[in-house]
């Protein structure tokens, strides 16, 4: 049986020690647990940003639209791409990460309608491009089954910490390339599920976001560790990005954040992006217009439309001009 070659570094540890704190103050708050609203709207930016990392455009608004069943001016393909995430997202508790049938039943959901050997493994070879320059070629299309069998088989008897055993599952998910299309989407999908075993927190966190948001960093990652064949350091990347994604959620109310006013007077979309924007307000003490976009995925008028209304109304107050212009959580 082919065994993964990983190395747990100081510096994961250290993350996932960092991890497990933030996930028992999330657990003890109950607070994210409670807010199925925010559940909802972290479920579409995973969604959302998985997608836009393999370039798919439709923001986060319409991709809303789309699962609320709107109509969206879009490529077809792409509103086809974001149907299909939200159907195997809905799927993911369901599936088991250590059986190959599950797997392939993921990979159906996903790509449905996009290509042709949805649900198979590919019968041909398979390389990953920049320009026309080959940066990495898959496994042999006659191993993958193997390989993949393999892969799940020693991840379910590991004796490692779901953090790091998830981080070296997608890793080696995207080494071996199974399919023709949808390797990034479905590697990224099975941490999360492999997380999601072990505390259903992680069904409902948006990693896929700060993925995005550092994509290049991503594909350094993956790149390092596919040179050296030890997934050290794509480890590390995605124990920081999973850390970052929880300390951007909530685990304080809303109105312990904001004690100064009462946010039963704000709509329902000026409350929906307030939660999205709040954690880190609350931990940082100050935001920015463009953090409020990659927070939220609105457009820059959206953006400063709602943060021009929280200073309006005392929510917030400003500092600083035009790029250097801040927005602070008014505590008078």
């Amino acid at each position: 049986m082919t065994v993964p070659t990983y190395t747990i570094s100081t510096k994961a540890i250290d993350l996932v020690a960092g991890i497990a704190e933030r996930v028992g103050e999330l657990k003890g708050s109950g607070e994210y647990s409670r807010n199925l609203r925010l559940r909802k709207i972290n479920r579409l930016r995973s969604i959302q940003s998985s997608l836009a990392i393999e370039n798919n455009t439709l923001s986060l608004g319409q991709v809303t639209d789309i699962i609320e069943g709107k109509r969206v001016l879009g490529l077809p393909h792409e509103i086809q791409e974001v149907k299909n995430a939200c159907q195997t997202y809905e799927h993911l508790l369901e599936y088991d990460p250590y059986k190959v049938k599950d797997f392939l039943k993921a990979h159906q959901f996903m790509t449905a309608g996009l290509v042709k050997d949805s649900g198979h493994f590919r019968s041909q070879g398979v390389g990953v491009f920049e320009g026309t320059r080959l940066i990495h070629a898959g496994a042999g299309y006659q191993f993958v089954p193997q390989l993949i069998t393999d892969l799940f088989a020693w991840a379910k008897k590991a004796k490692i910490h779901p953090l790091i055993k998830s981080s070296v599952v997608h890793f080696e998910i995207e080494f071996i390339h199974p399919f023709m299309d949808g390797n990034g989407r479905i590697g990224r999908l099975w941490q999360t599920l492999i997380l999601s075993k072990w505390n259903e927190l992680f069904a409902w966190l948006p990693v896929e976001t700060v993925v995005y948001e550092n994509q290049q960093d991503y594909y350094d990652a993956l790149a390092g560790s596919q040179k050296t064949g030890d997934s050290e350091s794509f480890i590390e990347f995605m124990l920081k990005s999973i850390l970052r994604a929880l300390e951007e959620l909530p685990f304080r109310k809303i109105t312990d954040i904001f004690t100064d006013i009462n946010t039963d007077k704000l709509t329902k979309a000026e409350l929906e992006f307030l939660e999205q924007i709040a954690a880190y307000l609350d931990r940082n003490g100050e935001i920015s217009n463009y953090r409020a976009r990659l927070l939220t995925g609105k457009s820059d008028d959206s953006v400063k439309k709602y943060l021009s209304k929280f200073v309006k109304t005392g929510i917030l107050k400003v500092e600083g001009e035009k790029k250097g212009r801040k927005y602070l959580i008014n505590r008078k």
